[in-house]
């Protein structure tokens, strides 16, 4: 099995053919898949016939089930949930803003699949921006603002009660709980160094950034904005269209991403894993 992989021209991404995801995949293509993940930072396969069974075990070739607080798993399975939109929704699209999934944990997740089952026929791309890139064009004195510093990461503005998705937001398809535990805090270096290949990068954004260690607020918060205008231009985005029965996984480690809207009226729906990182 020869899979064939095509760069997407952009800052990052490919896509990825040649290989069933719905049959269990020798050890020599799961480390192509890898070697391709590691490179590309989001690949996606267009055109996989799989269910639940086959989502979760691909994810388990690249590491343990990461934890998904604050949304409910589907019914009869622990780590899959459904980033569901109904065709009547009116309220803000969820996860429309850039971030990396759960930046605010003890141990962020390695990366996240997420699968296409009900797909509108425009709008809800998903954009990436690739963050090893952004460090290595970064400016020096921006780079020196940040060299040393450890960012305050918490879900509370998301998902606190009274968040984005707390008890005062609109009606929606996904089950997510919000809950006190988001007012937690971690907190983690701006610039982290990938443990598969070494290559540094800026982790997360402002969003579930909150602070600074060291900073008072308001210096803080400057730095912050200063960061995000950099670290999410265009020159180092990728966007990914969507089609029904693709998978497509990404490397949190190496990426900030965004949802989309422009499918008012449309039901979409996709199923989600979360990649766990390996104990040390």
């Amino acid at each position: 099995m020869t899979l064939d992989i095509t760069p997407s021209g952009e800052a990052c991404g490919a896509i990825v053919r040649g290989v069933d995801l719905a049959k269990p995949l020798p050890d020599g293509v799961v480390a192509d898949i890898r070697a391709a993940w590691l490179t590309h930072f989001v690949l996606a396969f267009p055109d996989q016939k799989m269910n639940d069974d086959d989502l979760e075990r691909f994810t388990l070739y690249f590491g343990p089930f990461g934890e998904d607080p604050f949304i409910a798993p589907i019914p009869g399975r622990k780590h899959i949930i459904a980033v569901a939109r109904a065709a009547s929704e009116t309220g803000p699209i969820f996860a429309e803003a850039w971030h990396t999934d759960w930046s605010f944990q003890a141990t962020p997740p390695a990366g996240t699949c997420l699968y296409g089952i009900t797909i509108p026929p425009v709008g809800g791309d998903t954009l990436f921006a690739n963050q090893a890139l952004a460090l290595e064009r970064m400016p020096d004195d921006l780079r020196k603002r940040i060299e040393g510093r450890r960012a305050i990461h918490s879900a509370r503005a998301a998902y606190s009660k009274q968040g984005a998705y707390g008890v005062n937001d609109a009606a929606r398809a996904m089950d997510i709980r919000p809950s006190d535990m988001a007012t937690a805090t971690e907190s983690h270096p701006f610039i982290r160094r990938h443990p598969e290949t070494g290559r540094e990068a800026l982790f997360g954004c402002a969003g579930y950034i909150i602070g600074v260690e060291g900073m008072d607020a308001n210096d803080g918060m400057a730095l912050l904005g200063d960061l995000y205008r950099w670290q999410t231009q265009h020159a180092f985005q990728y966007r990914q269209k969507w089609s029904a029965n693709m998978l497509l996984m990404w490397d949190n480690r190496s990426v900030l991403h965004m949802a989309t809207g422009g499918y008012s009226g449309h039901e979409r729906l996709l199923h989600r894993t979360t990649i766990g990182s390996r104990a040390s």
